[in-house]
């Protein structure tokens, strides 16, 4: 018996036009992960349904239900797929009274999604814009892309990101770029996980556990960014994943995929980029990104260890400047000019760029000696793009070492 479901392929967006038969193309699928993954079997019941192989659909609805009793996209395609072989379906979930629309179309949303991460795969030769650098105890990198509710991770070779796996998440109700408590918006930005809350610290509802991240962060704080709790963390015993964007504002996936990335996630250490899309360049054009950014921070360095106080100012914001004070100007000035000498050594980079484009923030050891004084720091830089030109725009001293000689 020959039949298709046009309605469920146009509403995921998967051909230009409805009624097209053309074969759907899966890109790479499952490398280095559970085998076949849910998400690889939506993909191939779609397929099949395309093609009008009714029987194979069936067979891998049915095996996804056997996986996960708890899925619900997985009943909803079953369900579509008898009422099509009774020609009763005249569109995607469309029983005869639908309960809850606002649900109904979740699970659209979920369907979409899931079957667009094999059909547009980040290309393997190119990386994320967003990571440039990560230093050498950073194992490990995260980044979430709302617009394909996809969480990368990342492993660090060398200081360069390379993708090794990737899963479904879902994202606050109204997306992303979080300004205020209770807005139901996950943040966009750049952080890190900061503990890990075991299941038998939390209520079910957290299911496997969850990792609180650094939201609110330094630069939140400039901007008036408030709210608390965002967290990434798994789903109740009785829900397999929720769809895209139903979360308060915290990253939420499937509970087996909370446990595969845990082992990835070294608390106060691993970085967590959040973007509403992630740009995938080339490595010319990335390897450009990030030169461009490290040499402002190489002329902050050679203006601080000529001492040349003007020009080492200037490689601050007018935001930053108004912020820190004359007093703050007048004393950096000083400290500047009155020293015998100034050396500056920077070592153990991480660079991240905002998903803005216009900001980007770098963490690095700052090995300062002068003819006063020895102190190794910890330091972090929000660097804005400010006239085509990066300047910094907040300067934060994360560690310290204890201080040798004295100081002025």
């Amino acid at each position: 018996m020959r039949f298709s479901l046009p309605a469920i392929i146009c509403l995921v967006f998967l051909t230009t036009s409805c009624g097209q038969t053309e074969e759907i193309r899966l890109a790479s699928a499952d490398v280095n992960h559970y085998s076949p993954s849910l998400d690889h079997l939506v993909a191939s019941t779609i397929e099949d349904i395309r093609a009008s192989r009714t029987d194979s659909a069936l067979a891998n609805v049915d095996r996804l239900i056997a996986m996960r009793p708890d899925f619900k996209l997985a009943y909803l395609i079953k369900g579509d797929l008898l009422q099509a072989k009774a020609g009763a379906l005249a569109s995607f979930g469309g029983t005869p009274k639908t309960p809850n629309k606002l649900a109904l179309n979740d699970l659209k949303d979920e369907a979409k999604v899931r079957l667009m991460r094999y059909l547009d795969q980040p290309d393997p030769d190119k990386l994320p814009k967003q990571i440039l650098q990560l230093s050498a105890n950073q194992k490990y990198a995260l980044l979430a892309d709302a617009s394909r509710a996809r969480l990368y991770i990342f492993e660090n070779v060398n200081g360069e990101p390379r993708l090794i796996r990737d899963y479904y998440v879902s994202v606050g109700r109204n997306g992303v770029d979080k300004r205020s408590e209770g807005d139901k918006k996950t943040p966009s930005g750049v952080y890190n996980v900061t503990a890990e809350k075991p299941r038998r610290e939390l209520t079910p509802f957290y299911g496997a556990g969850a990792f609180p991240l650094s939201y609110p962060n330094e630069w939140d704080a400039t901007q008036g960014n408030s709210g608390h709790g965002i967290w990434l963390h798994g789903v109740p015993p009785n829900t397999y994943s929720r769809p895209p964007k139903t979360s308060e504002g915290c990253l939420v996936v499937a509970n087996p995929d909370y446990m595969e990335i845990s082992r990835f996630i070294q608390p106060n250490a691993t970085p967590i980029v959040i973007a509403d899309q992630t740009e995938w360049l080339d490595r010319t054009a990335w390897l450009a990104a990030r030169k461009e950014i490290m040499a402002a921070i190489e002329a902050w360095q050679s203006d601080w260890q000529h001492q040349d106080a003007d020009r080492f100012l200037n490689r601050y914001t007018d935001g930053f400047l108004s912020r820190a004070g004359r007093a703050w100007a007048d004393s950096k000035r000083k400290n500047i000019v009155q020293k015998g000498w100034i050396k500056v050594s920077l070592s153990d980079f991480s660079l991240f760029l905002y998903p803005s484009d216009d900001l980007a923030v770098v963490n690095f050891t700052q090995d300062y000696a002068s003819d006063k004084l020895h102190d190794v720091t910890r330091k972090r830089l929000y660097l804005k793009l400010d006239n085509r030109q990066w300047r910094i725009a907040l300067e934060k001293s994360l560690e310290s070492a204890p201080s040798i000689a004295s100081n002025n």
